[in-house]
């Protein structure tokens, strides 16, 4: 079984606005993935839509997960958590129309996980110190929450090898999507 898969990373505006992009290659460079695409976009309507799909059981998911750490904080909200986490996918639409962003596959062993790992906590206000959010930015969820807006984290990393799949599609064509060697890889991984 082979542990070279894809992954999808987006340079979210905040990122691209801070000129944080390079650097956000570089870490994936480092670890020793290969970039198979990349490039410049601006998303529009349905591109953002099925990247941030209209699914039911993620908006429940979503909001379920802002209702439990609102109660641990002595907070009631009075949304349900379908409805909080149809708000959060607007937000998160909104929030990537803002400018261009950079679209990147990386491919590597084991590129998911590692491209979480390379960005972080979802929270940056909780992502570990090394990691892209834990180091660029001092972003929380109650300061978007106090804000209207969605949490500004610099970059999207695909959760899952199926997510990463669906999510490549939405952002890029085949022809768009390189396979080579990397040299470097015959020494990383010999």
């Amino acid at each position: 079984m082979s542990t070279v898969e894809k992954t999808l990373i987006l340079a979210k505006p905040d990122a691209v606005q801070r000129g944080l992009v390079g650097e956000i290659i570089k870490r994936f460079e480092k670890v020793g993935m290969k970039i198979a695409g990349i490039k410049m976009i601006h998303a529009n309507e349905e591109q953002l839509g099925q990247h941030y799909k209209d699914d039911k059981d993620w908006k429940i998911s979503v909001g379920n997960k802002t209702l439990k750490v609102a109660k641990e904080k002595g907070k009631t909200m009075n949304e349900t958590a379908e409805q909080i986490g149809d708000r959060i996918r607007k937000w998160n639409m909104e929030t990537l129309k803002f400018c261009p962003v950079i679209a990147m596959v990386f491919e590597g062993h084991h590129a998911v996980e590692y491209g979480r790992k390379i960005v972080g906590s979802t929270e940056p206000r909780q992502a570990a110190p090394g990691t892209i959010r834990g180091d660029y930015s001092i972003e929380s969820y109650a300061l978007a929450d106090a804000k209207k807006r969605t949490t500004l984290n610099l970059v999207h990393a695909s959760e899952s090898k199926e997510e990463a799949e669906r999510e490549i599609k939405i952002w890029f064509n085949n022809e768009e999507i390189y396979d080579y060697e990397k040299e470097m890889w015959k020494i990383i991984h010999r």
